[in-house]
């Protein structure tokens, strides 16, 4: 199995930043792709970044592309969610996610370990 928490949320300014920490234990990280999602109240959860085992590869939706960047330090066990420029529509709860494969997915479904979810509230 693959814990996963969630921190760094909270509220910020629209046009701040903000960088969310994702640290994970379990029998192996580094074979893992990670992946972050979020959801507002009432609403699907959304695909927000993806990458993969290694860090060779990122992927992005056009809603957060070129403000938020993904990363991860195997070393630490660690993935991050770096935030520029936060709208209010990117106001939400962010998890992270885990897949057992190496390939980048985009539906939550192709996740199996989820973490706690962190608090997002980006103020106009």
């Amino acid at each position: 199995q693959v814990q996963l928490v969630e921190s760094g949320g909270g509220l910020v300014q629209a046009g701040g930043s903000l960088r969310l920490s994702c640290a994970a234990s379990g029998r192996t990280f580094s074979s893992y792709a990670m992946g972050w999602f979020r959801q507002a109240p009432g609403k699907e959860r959304e695909f927000v970044a993806a990458i993969s085992w290694n860090g060779g590869r990122t992927y992005y939706p056009d809603s957060v592309k070129g403000r938020f960047t993904i990363s991860r330090d195997n070393a630490k066990n660690t993935v991050y969610l770096q935030m520029d420029s936060p709208k209010p529509a990117d106001t939400a709860v962010y998890y992270c996610a885990a897949s057992r494969y190496p390939a980048l997915g985009v539906g939550a479904g192709s996740y199996d370990y989820w973490g706690q979810g962190t608090q997002v509230t980006v103020s106009s």
